[in-house]
């Protein structure tokens, strides 16, 4: 397993738009993307849930990675964040 956190940056943090192109990356990959806050957990490839979690500009989540495709999973999920969110 794989894991980074990351501070928010996109303003509006990860609503509609944001959540939506991040569950479209997450798609893409044969690992599970979980992302933790406060607590709560959201599989990054549920749209519904990762909007639920109303991460806002400013807060740390996590991100955990398992699987087959782990390693390169983590590189691009680390460089989608830094790109997008």
């Amino acid at each position: 397993m794989k894991s980074f956190e990351y501070v928010i940056k996109e303003e509006v943090g990860i609503h509609a738009r944001p959540a939506g192109l991040l569950v479209k990356e997450a798609r893409k990959y044969a690992s599970k993307i979980i992302l933790h806050k406060d607590g709560q957990e959201a599989d990054a490839t549920k749209l519904l849930t990762v909007m639920g979690m109303g991460v806002k500009c400013g807060e740390k989540v996590k991100i955990e990675i398992s699987g087959e495709d782990e390693e390169k999973t983590y590189v691009d999920m680390l460089r989608f964040f830094e790109s997008n969110l």
